[in-house]
């Protein structure tokens, strides 16, 4: 049951992260996310079969450690959008998502420690730990992930070679990053939990 509502939690958070993303491009004057129909909390407008139901399912049951997932992208048109900052604050929009819906239920946890039923406190637990886990991978600066996009907006044009090189090899990156040095960022993920709902990670 329990992997059940991981899975769940995981889904809506990597939803909501998209959904994100589409609101702050259509805000900032580019309407693809909104005219592709992604600008829906339904699950199954962001689903990737791999990425939402395969993958966190085996890191589960090969007692992984963590459960991880993703969604389909929401499309976004970086040539609509206005300002000279509009990429960066359409990447940034996603982790912000997710560590406003760990702050959120972190809060509900401080408050009803005492008073709300166990399972809750339970579940609320896992939004806050896999919303936090999701925010801080995704800042990290290597593509396809948000951080890169911010550290690109930060600095268009001294990194345009760079960024080049990056989004060639970006996956094989990221993979060598979750096998060598994801393990540097658990400290992190510990301290903002302790830190959201007080209790220890």
């Amino acid at each position: 049951m329990e992997v059940i509502f991981q899975i769940a939690i995981l889904v809506m958070s990597v939803v909501v992260h998209e959904v994100a993303h589409g609101f702050v491009a259509n805000a900032l004057g580019d309407p693809t996310a909104r005219l592709a129909g992604r600008l829906t909390l339904n699950p199954l407008k962001h689903a990737d079969p791999l990425g939402s139901l395969i993958v966190p399912f085996l890191l589960y049951i090969t007692n992984a450690g963590f459960v991880f997932g993703w969604a389909r992208p929401v499309p976004v048109n970086t040539y609509n959008l206005r300002g000279k900052y509009g990429e960066l604050l359409v990447a940034l929009a996603g982790p912000a998502s997710n560590l406003a819906l760990a702050l959120v239920f972190g809060l509900l946890i401080r408050a009803g420690s005492e008073t709300l039923p166990i399972s809750f406190l339970h579940i609320a637990a896992l939004v806050v730990l896999i919303n936090i886990v999701l925010a801080l991978f995704n800042l990290v600066p290597i593509p396809p992930l948000d951080g890169s996009k911010i550290l690109f907006g930060l600095f268009p044009v001294k990194l345009r070679e760079a960024r080049e090189t990056l989004e060639r090899y970006g996956f094989f990156f990221t993979l060598i990053f979750i096998v060598f040095f994801w393990q540097f960022l658990t400290p992190l993920v510990g301290l903002l939990f302790a830190l959201f709902t007080g209790l220890a990670f």
